[in-house]
C-alpha cells in the first residue's frame, strides 16, 4: 500500500489513539452495531483502539482485524486480550489493497481513520466491495481538520494545524477527507449511501472533552508532526512553539474548541 503514517508509530501516538477512542466512543460508534454471528472485517485496525469498541458494542460477532503494521497488530492483540478477553478476533497482517480473502467473505466492513492516509482511497473502497456479501454494509469514519475552529482565535495556532494538513497531503493522504465520504462511497459503487456529521464541542463546562479531546487528541495530534514540520521549513521552532502555546489556550479557562468527524455507510448492491 506504501502509505506513510504521518503521526508516526510511537508510544505517544498509541496513547493519543487510545485517549481518542475512549473519549469519543459514544459519539463515533452511536448506532453502529452488528448482529451476533456476523462476520465483520475491520480494515486497518491500528493499535486496536477501535477494535475494543467493536467487540464490546457488538458481542458475538466474528471479527477479522487487519493492519499493515506488525507492531500495531501486536499492540492491538494485547489491548483486546486485556479489555475484551472473550472477544473472537482473527488477527491478520496484510495490505489493505491486497487482502487474502475470497469474494463475499464478510457481512460488514468497518474503517476508522484509515482512508485519510491512503493515496487512492477510491481504489481501497472498490477493492473492499468485492469482500462484502450482497446486502452487507461498509461503515467509514473520518475527520476533517478544516472543521477545527476555536477561541481565542490565533493565526499562529491555525498555522500549526495547517502544517499537519500539508504534511499529510505531501505523504499522499487527505486530512480533509471527512467532507467527501458520501461521494467517495457512491463513486466506488455502493448503494444507499448516507453520511452525517459527528460534532465535538469542548469548553470548561465539559472538562472530560477538554482533556480527552482538545488536549490529548487534537493538540497531541498536531504536536506529533513537530519535527517533520520544522524539518520541512514549514515553521521555525519559535513559530511552532507560539502556535502550540496559542492552541493550548483553547483548552484553558475561557477557551472553546470545535471539531467535526463524519460517518458514512453504504450497502453492497
Amino acid at each position: 500500500m506504501g502509505t506513510d503514517y504521518v503521526h508516526g508509530y510511537t508510544p505517544a501516538e498509541t496513547r493519543r489513539l487510545t485517549d481518542q477512542a475512549q473519549t469519543l466512543a459514544d459519539l463515533l460508534h452511536a448506532g453502529i452495531t452488528y448482529p451476533a454471528g456476523s462476520r465483520v472485517l475491520e480494515a486497518g485496525c491500528g493499535v486496536g483502539a477501535q477494535t475494543v469498541q467493536l467487540v464490546t458494542r457488538s458481542p458475538g460477532i466474528d471479527l477479522v482485524s487487519v493492519d499493515i503494521s506488525e507492531e500495531s497488530l501486536a499492540q492491538a492483540k494485547a489491548r483486546v486480550s486485556t479489555l475484551a478477553a472473550d472477544a473472537r478476533v482473527d488477527w491478520r497482517h496484510a495490505d489493505l489493497l491486497d487482502l487474502p480473502f475470497p469474494d463475499e467473505s464478510f457481512d460488514h466492513v468497518f474503517l476508522c481513520f484509515v482512508l485519510e492516509h491512503l493515496p487512492k482511497p477510491e481504489e481501497a473502497l472498490t477493492k473492499l466491495q468485492r469482500l462484502i456479501r450482497p446486502g452487507g454494509t461498509i461503515t467509514v469514519i473520518e475527520g476533517d481538520h478544516e472543521s477545527a475552529f476555536f477561541h481565542p482565535r490565533s493565526t499562529a495556532a491555525q498555522a500549526v494545524i495547517d502544517c499537519l494538513v500539508d504534511l499529510q497531503a505531501g505523504s499522499g493522504g487527505d486530512a480533509l477527507i471527512g467532507r467527501r465520504l458520501q461521494p467517495l462511497l457512491k463513486d466506488a459503487g455502493y448503494g444507499d449511501v448516507r453520511a452525517w456529521p459527528c460534532t465535538v464541542y469542548a469548553d470548561e463546562t465539559l472538562p472530560h472533552l477538554v482533556d480527552g479531546f482538545t488536549r490529548k487528541t487534537f493538540i497531541a495530534m498536531v504536536e506529533s508532526v513537530r519535527e517533520r514540520a520544522i524539518a520541512a521549513d514549514l515553521r521555525t521552532p519559535a513559530e511552532w512553539q507560539t502556535g502550540i502555546r496559542d492552541l493550548e489556550k483553547t483548552a484553558a479557562q475561557g477557551g472553546t474548541f470545535h471539531y467535526t468527524f463524519f460517518t458514512s455507510v453504504g450497502r453492497k448492491c
